[in-house]
């Protein structure tokens, strides 16, 4: 038996701008609040299913250089230039983290400067 991945946990400043963003970006709903400010996102199926849920924990400490991981979105209803301006327009601005320009991805940076890519491919909904 092996694990899944089943929550991912981002420290931020504002969790409630943060989850806005990112509900907006994957569709998301909020699932939960906690005493501490964290607030938990993920797919309006709730926790347990194929997608894995987003907890934004709250968090005074700075953000030390680049995180060692980031997350890739693929649009699922728009090619990737009409996601790209809806991102953009959500708060979403563009990164430089040292690409070429001829990647067939977007580096991005959400709100609080947490990168993240914009692939090529368009998904089905899950």
């Amino acid at each position: 038996m092996a694990c899944r991945l089943s929550e991912l946990v981002l420290d931020c400043h504002d969790p409630e701008n943060l989850a806005r963003f990112w509900c907006e970006v994957l569709d998301f709903v909020e699932l939960d609040r906690e005493e501490g400010g964290s607030i938990e996102i993920g797919p309006r199926a709730g926790f347990g299913g194929p997608q894995p849920t987003i907890v934004l924990s709250r968090t005074d400490d700075p953000r030390r250089g680049k995180l060692p991981l980031h997350l890739d979105v693929n649009a699922t209803d728009r090619d990737q230039d009409a996601e790209l301006e809806r991102l953009l327009s959500l708060g979403a601005r563009r990164a430089d983290v040292g690409q070429s320009g001829d990647e067939p991805w977007h580096v991005l940076a959400d709100p609080e400067g947490n990168e993240f890519c914009l692939l090529g491919a368009r998904l089905e909904p899950v």
